[in-house]
């Protein structure tokens, strides 16, 4: 029986996958991809089937473990946000030639804008550079509807699908009509020629091949594709290549439908044959996509005669930032809609520490205790002390990526500075900082780091952090001296005691932890609350 929801396009995608037959997900939390597993999580379906629903603790990690899922014969879904497919890379490009054996649904959630990111980057030139399928949905409808598509690609051709969200469809609502049929999941078996799947070279040269034949065929799927579409128009002057979320933007601007020839394009491979009977029917081509200029590069190869074409390469849209109905209106030649004068009354916020915030209390200690060095330097990581940048703190240096902060305190104290202070969270630091320690211990580095441990990953909402009550025993078990990992409760009362911890083991010549440990004040309120009610 069909059902119509109330869902964001992150939860139409989860929704989908379990209504797919799907026997895992594997992620690490991050927006805008992070609502993804938590709907999984919360759903009743995952408890009466047993699907794995456990955070992982990095993105490397669980794309690996959804492959070995794969391996077994189920459904396997990985999620993360765009800079998580960086950390899971070495698996993702890998699993192209290892290729799938159940279904495998790698998500990656975009965040042109950069609304809480360290850079834009558009996750579609993972899929292309590793010449495996992508899928990016227009609709909450084709998030839902895709899910199910991406695994059915994955078994067909063997092969793990990329699928494709930005911030806007990650986290708007729609109402979505369900599927009748909710699948069973997939009886555990084993590749039938597993020869693929053990990448030596001689494995791997002849798998390369394969692949590269297999791109003919994720070509044509396609330009078959329903998710793909060419819609004929009068106005000829201007042929739209709309891709993905961008299809909304352009139908916002012609609510009574758009008299230019559009290629919807959703799913890829570039379904060149297409591309090639709109250029030939128009005299230019605009190409609106969300994110990095990926189509409109790939047109110029495609297309067998110059056609003009313009998008965000051309300055016909903006190069950085999302798309919006307003620029896209004025890339099709559109006159302006009248608009609202910016009002004076609502002033820019910046974010903040929340209030009794256990970051507060470390670092005003350590701003204080570096303070009274020359050439103290602070090197910091992703996660919610990255806010110590900002005033009333300006605590703190560097902020690169997951796990940055002690191997470029370790360089930079290779270099001679002192002290080199890294700060790290609970999350980040299992997440990516421990082979960083581990460098650090083996080549006796002068540095503190300071593990800023709130007890969960609280950037993203308050999901269960991988080390928790164990990072002591983590970091002796890395090789610190056991006399060298101090751990204090970061309060106002305990400020000088902070600070007498902090002098120490800055003092002190080789690798020293201190761990200021206090709960996320707003888990514990959220705990709370579940007490009380």
């Amino acid at each position: 029986m069909k059902n119509r929801e109330l869902l964001l396009g992150d939860e139409a995608l989860a929704l989908g996958a379990l209504h797919a037959g799907l026997s895992g997900v594997y992620a690490y939390p991050g927006t805008p991809s992070t609502e993804i597993t938590e709907f999984i999580q919360e759903h009743p379906l995952t408890a009466e089937r047993g699907i794995h629903c456990t955070w992982s603790a990095n993105e490397k990690t669980a794309m690996e473990a959804a492959l070995g899922m794969s391996f077994a014969g189920r459904r396997a879904l990985v999620c993360m946000k765009h800079v998580g497919m960086n950390v899971a890379a070495d698996a993702f490009v890998n699993s192209a030639m290892t290729g799938a054996h159940g279904g495998l649904v790698v998500v990656a959630a975009d965040d042109p804008s950069m609304h809480s990111s360290q850079n834009e980057q558009d996750s579609r030139f993972y899929g292309k550079f590793a010449m495996i399928p992508v899928f990016e949905p227009s609709s909450q409808q084709e998030a839902y509807d895709m899910a199910r598509a991406a695994f059915d690609l994955s078994e067909r051709y063997r092969i793990p699908v990329l699928m494709r969200l930005t911030t806007r469809m990650a986290h708007s609502r729609a109402a979505i009509v369900t599927a009748a049929e909710i699948r069973p999941q997939n009886e555990p078996g084993f590749p039938a020629d597993a020869r693929q799947w053990v990448l030596m070279p001689g494995n791997s040269r002849a798998r390369y091949v394969r692949l590269i034949d297999d791109n003919a065929r994720f070509e044509a799927a396609a330009a078959e594709s329903p998710f793909n579409a060419y819609t004929d128009g009068t106005d000829r002057s201007t042929g739209i290549v709309v891709c993905g979320i961008a299809n909304n933007y352009l139908a916002e601007n012609y609510p009574d439908g758009c008299p230019h020839p559009v290629l919807k394009i959703s799913q890829y491979p570039l379904p060149a044959a297409l591309v090639r009977r709109l250029a030939a029917a128009c005299e230019r081509l605009l190409v609106l996509e969300e994110g990095q200029p990926l189509v409109e590069e790939l047109l110029r190869g495609v297309l067998p005669a110059p056609v003009p074409v313009e998008g965000r390469l051309s300055g016909a849209l903006p190069r950085t930032g999302e798309l919006t109905p307003d620029n896209v209106r004025r890339a099709l030649g559109l006159p302006p809609r009248k608009t609202h004068a910016p009002s004076d009354i609502v002033a820019a916020r910046p974010p903040a520490l929340c209030q009794g915030c256990g970051h507060r209390d470390m670092y005003a200690a350590l701003r204080e205790v570096v303070g009274e060095y020359d050439r103290a330097k602070v090197f910091s990581d992703i996660g919610c002390y990255t806010l110590g940048w900002l005033a009333p703190f300006h605590a703190i240096d560097t902020c690169v990526e997951m796990g940055a902060s002690i191997t470029m305190a370790k360089g930079a104290a290779d270099a001679g500075v002192h002290p080199a202070v890294a700060v790290i969270g609970d999350s980040t630091f299992t997440h990516s900082g421990m082979t960083g320690l581990l460098d650090a211990v083996n080549e006796r580095s002068n540095i503190t780091v300071v593990i800023s441990d709130n007890l969960t990953t609280g950037m993203t909402g308050g999901q269960d952090s991988a080390g928790t009550g164990r990072l002591e025993q983590i970091c002796a078990g890395l090789g610190v001296d056991p006399a060298h990992i101090r751990t204090v409760v970061p309060l106002p009362k305990n400020r000088e005691e902070m600070k007498r911890l902090l002098r120490e083991e800055i003092a002190y010549d080789g690798v020293s932890v201190v761990i200021p440990r206090r709960e996320c004040i707003q888990t514990a309120k959220r705990k709370t609350k579940i007490r009380q009610a």
